[in-house]
């Protein structure tokens, strides 16, 4: 098992310092924080957070709201002596990688551990995924961007110049512009970022779920009809505002 960074948030020194132990004795790195405010002052992109659930309400969307907003897309996993099937459910809802029981127990944590590393590889390269779709959207101008959205809906270009009162000629031209700055080569192509920037934390912790793909099948099919109809990128001679 490779070796991981766990990042333990936890208000109760006792239980820090207790699961540093079991993290270092399973040969994996521990870094300790009485809170998320601590793990925050010293920003990092590798590891997983193990956070105690102190039953607050909302914790889990929280947690992964504020290290999203401090650039840290680490995996998330809770844990609490005493976890309700409710806590658990929610926290799994709000897309944390797996809940477990305090005190940690070395051979049982070690199991749990190996399927959570796997995940948490498999989530960065998913979280970066749907972070780099959301970047890319974000530089498409509002004609763009509402092109896009219309694609996405399977309109042809004669529907979403009538939709946005402007001529099929202008929809070109913004389609184009739109697909050079997603760098896609297909209108799917441009679709398919439009659905990973869509992904909440609880999609991407599960991976890419069955509503997605059944969502990116149905519009991939829906604008591959509308692509039959002719669409070629304008030609810049002929671009007109």
């Amino acid at each position: 098992m490779e070796r991981t960074t766990l990042h333990i948030v936890c208000g109760d020194s006792r239980s820090r310092a207790e699961q540093a132990r079991v993290v270092f004795a399973l040969g994996h790195h521990a870094e300790v924080y009485a809170d998320l405010a601590e793990l925050l002052e010293r920003p990092t992109t590798e590891g997983i957070v193990i956070a105690t659930d102190d039953g607050r309400p909302g914790l889990a969307q929280d947690l992964i709201r504020r290290l999203g907003e401090a650039g840290m897309w680490l995996p998330v996993v809770l844990a609490a002596p005493a976890p309700q099937t409710a806590q658990v459910v929610a926290a799994i809802k709000a897309g944390v990688l797996d809940y477990l029981r305090l005190p940690l127990e070395i051979n049982s944590f070690a199991a749990r551990l190996r399927s959570v590393i796997e995940e948490a590889n498999l989530y960065t390269d998913r979280r970066r995924r749907v972070v780099e779709a959301r970047q890319a959207i974000a530089s498409l101008s509002r004609r763009e961007r509402q092109v896009l959205d219309l694609l996405s809906a399977g309109c042809s270009n004669k529907e979403i110049a009538r939709r946005l009162n402007i001529s099929p000629r202008t929809v070109e031209i913004h389609r184009g512009n739109m697909m050079g700055k997603l760098r896609a080569g297909h209108a799917a192509d441009a679709v398919r970022l439009w659905i990973d920037a869509k992904l909440g934390p609880a999609a991407v912790s599960n991976g890419a779920t069955r509503e997605s793909e059944a969502e990116f099948g149905e519009v991939a099919g829906r604008i591959g009809s509308s692509d039959r109809q002719g669409w070629q990128p304008p030609n810049p001679k002929s671009q007109r505002q």
